[in-house]
């Protein structure tokens, strides 16, 4: 298990905690949780309850829709948003592709979290946009 500065250290240069201080980083790096999943190991389940805001601090997952894949995700990444934001089942699995190494936070402290940092939300908002355009692109 990494250790707090470890885990600020490895967020500090991901765009969606670009904006934070180093105090807020260390804030952030108390608050998530750090969770190991091997290859081919299912994360979140289509249609069953979402559990946590994942950040990948390393690896790589398949988000696969209905039995087909739909992206890969990597380091600085984050998957499981939706599911809490919406109080809905998850929209697709999450599958590790390879070892996946990330951070988590619990579906019930993510509203605050996001109160409490407001440029987060903001780079989350961004990141769901340009999800939003690409697959818009990939319909046409």
């Amino acid at each position: 298990m990494a250790t707090r500065d470890e885990i600020a250290d490895a967020i500090a240069g991901m765009a969606l905690f670009a904006d934070l201080t180093t105090p807020q980083l260390m804030g952030v790096a108390s608050r998530f949780e750090e969770a190991f999943f091997p290859e081919g190991e299912r994360v979140l389940r289509q249609g069953l309850t979402g559990s946590g805001f994942y950040v990948i601090l390393d690896g790589e997952a398949a988000v696969i829709a209905d039995g087909a894949q739909r992206a890969t995700l990597s380091r600085g990444e984050f998957f499981g948003e939706i599911s809490l934001l919406l109080g809905e089942p998850p929209t697709a699995d999450i599958v590790a592709t390879r070892p996946l190494r990330c951070i988590v936070l619990a579906g019930s402290a993510i509203e605050p979290f996001l109160v409490e940092h407001p440029r987060v939300m903001f780079r989350m908002l961004q990141a769901q946009a340009r999800r939003l355009r690409n697959a818009n692109r990939a319909r046409s």
